[in-house]
């Protein structure tokens, strides 16, 4: 299905919402050949502002308010979650939580 005016509007409000919440210069930190996956925590300020913009657009695929095509299209979830998972995994793994980043997971992996 195409997206639509009300998509695009969506997707405008979610770009602004990345630069204040900081995103680019997060993904440049997460993205950079000397990120290191395996010695990150999902508590490194980075780390969880990616971690918090996956989740929050994961959570509107997930609900149905976006298509999941249009995000695809838009931002390159399957390398941010491939750089942070295994952060969010240990932060899983800690609180004893499965739930935790479960839509941004969702997201790339389809899982349902």
């Amino acid at each position: 299905m195409p997206a639509t005016h009300d998509d695009a509007n969506l997707v405008m409000q979610i770009a602004r919402w990345s630069v204040e919440l900081g995103l680019p210069d997060a993904l440049r930190f997460v993205l950079d050949d000397e990120f290191d996956p395996e010695e990150v925590s999902a508590g490194d300020s980075p780390v969880q502002k990616v971690l918090a913009f996956g989740e929050f657009v994961g959570t509107f695929v997930n609900q149905g308010v976006l298509p999941r095509d249009l995000v695809m299209h838009l931002w390159w979830m399957e390398g941010f979650w491939k750089r942070v998972a295994p952060a969010a995994q240990r932060q899983r793994d800690h609180f004893g939580e499965p739930r935790l980043w479960e839509n941004f997971d969702k997201l790339v992996t389809g899982a349902s």
